[in-house]
């Protein structure tokens, strides 16, 4: 029987008279590739904030292999083992991309400022170690040519891998991905839909995706849960999801109830 890596138990988040997060329950099994969608302004990105430490929820409880996240600060929780990606990129834009990997790094590097000054032989070794794994890490997502090239130099697809890596780079047990394939062409996004299988295969992570492009979700998802104005309204495979009336009358409006069976991309579409 698989694990439960994370569970959100009655999760609610609120900005003023707002409620972005209603009482929201989802639970994710360990390896497994779990998509978070539904329109915008649903409260998915605001549901990954709670979960790294961007915002502590009003209610509810978040547990990662039994640790509350609750109240803990960002970096704690990466220290746990939780990483993530943004919707909007954020790397160290003038910096190389070898250097984003190694800052990615720093969680479990133990060199302060006085051992990296005076170059004691402990710390050249750590350093000598981030560097191949920083390199390991690039070459796997496969931008192994390209650790010098600065970061806004790099296309958006190699961005939006180059910023993969350095998640990778904490060795995260769960990876948070936040719209990874927005604004790429239907190349990228093609190629970006099998390396993500080749994450959680490869290197036994477990994946929780928000994602609108439906043929990425559908094709590569164990678990969908879908949110609407803050609230989970269903939760299924992506078969289940695909013929759920509720989901296609949040997406397409009331009155759809006929497109159920639709294929997938005509809701992306139309989202």
């Amino acid at each position: 029987m698989t694990n439960t890596i994370l569970s959100a138990n009655k999760v609610t988040k609120r900005f003023g008279g707002l409620t972005a997060v209603n009482s929201v329950n989802i639970e994710v099994k360990e390896n497994s590739i779990h998509s978070v969608i539904g329109p915008n302004g649903a409260g998915k990105t605001t549901f990954f904030n709670c979960l790294t430490g961007f915002y502590k929820p009003e209610e509810g409880e978040l547990l990662f292999n039994g640790h509350s996240l609750v109240g803990l600060r960002s970096d704690q929780i990466i220290v746990l083992g939780i990483a993530r990606t943004y919707q909007n990129i954020r790397l160290f834009a003038n910096l190389t991309a070898l250097d984003n990997v190694l800052i990615g790094q720093h969680i479990h590097l133990k060199a302060g400022w006085l051992g990296s000054a005076l170059r004691f032989p402990g710390i050249v070794r750590e350093e000598k170690t981030a560097l191949l794994e920083a390199n390991r890490l690039l070459k796997f997502v496969g931008l192994g040519n390209k650790g010098n090239h600065i970061a806004k130099n790099l296309s958006y697809g190699d961005q939006r891998r180059l910023e993969i890596a350095r998640a990778l780079a904490s060795k995260p047990k769960l990876l948070l991905l936040d719209e990874p394939t927005a604004g790429m062409n239907p190349h990228e996004t093609e190629e970006a839909t099998i390396f993500f299988r080749n994450l959680r295969d490869e290197l036994n992570i477990t994946i929780v995706l928000i994602e609108h492009d439906m043929r990425v979700v559908m094709g590569i998802s164990e678990i969908i849960s879908v949110l609407d104005y803050g609230q989970k309204i269903a939760e299924g495979t992506p078969k289940e999801i695909q013929n759920n009336a509720q989901v296609i009358e949040a997406y397409l409006g009331r009155g759809s109830a006929g497109n159920i069976g639709k294929d997938p991309a005509v809701v992306a579409k139309e989202a």
